[in-house]
């Protein structure tokens, strides 16, 4: 495991991302930094943090992914993976939101981002992009945010979070290999946020309807049991959850 520390840059995925295109990088590089200045989450929205409050860091994965189709694996294990973290550090009523988010008593202490490279020779490489509200009280205009410190009502060590994340995740990886993906789909479908629960949801369209979140598909895609019991699939980009 190498650790590159930094002060202050854009994105540590793009960071990562860069660094992978002009050198050899060794699998599991982390890059972590105490001030992201346009960090991104998903659908394109920025991740906004306060300077030195907060957890930002991103992990190169290599030879792991053998194929396409089991992309999504990686997201699962790595929320997997935040989830165990999180019930070690004891933080109350943590849940994985779909498709990658977590939360706590409702509220997302947690963002994912991973971004993917097929390269010519069919390798796979993946930048795992984390964020993690820790000492931050403060949320303008983000009523539906917390931090571990707001649930905890403490201080809490970066650094040892970051150690305790990065080797459940290792672990978990080392697992992957050996034992395949079951366990870990498990595990996120047991922790899914919503799961079998009714409840509203807003289209790409605007349009509002009720319905049950009843399992994530092996490429990612929510399937929703609707109002008049059909079964339809969602992409992150077509569905919003009102809650």
């Amino acid at each position: 495991m190498h650790i590159i520390k930094l002060n202050a840059i854009d994105s540590t995925n793009n960071y990562l991302k860069e660094l992978s295109a002009k050198q050899t990088v060794t699998n599991f590089t982390v890059v972590v930094v105490k001030n992201q200045t346009n960090g991104r989450g998903q659908r394109g929205a920025n991740w906004e943090v306060e300077d030195g409050k907060n957890l930002t860091f991103s992990v190169l994965v290599k030879d792991m992914l053998l194929d396409i189709k089991e992309v999504f694996n990686l997201n699962v294990i790595v929320a997997v993976s935040l989830f165990q973290t999180f019930v070690k550090l004891k933080i109350p009523n943590v849940a994985i939101k779909w498709a990658n988010d977590i939360l706590a008593d409702k509220k997302k202490i947690c963002g994912i981002l991973i971004e993917n490279q097929f390269k010519s020779t069919s390798e796979i490489l993946s930048i795992v992009g984390i964020g993690i509200n820790v000492n931050q009280e403060n949320f303008i205009n983000l009523p539906q945010a917390t931090s571990l410190k707001n649930c905890m009502r403490q201080e809490f060590n970066k650094d040892e979070i970051l150690l305790l994340f990065l080797n459940q995740f290792q672990n978990n990886l080392n697992l992957y290999k050996k034992e395949g993906a079951s366990y870990f789909w498990n595990l996120y479908h047991e922790n899914l946020f919503k799961k079998n629960t009714p409840m509203a949801f807003e289209n790409a369209d605007k349009v509002k309807f009720m319905g049950s979140i009843k399992q994530v598909m092996p490429n990612g895609l929510l399937e929703i049991e609707l109002e008049d019991d059909t079964l339809q699939l969602f992409d992150i980009k077509e569905l919003k959850m009102l809650y």
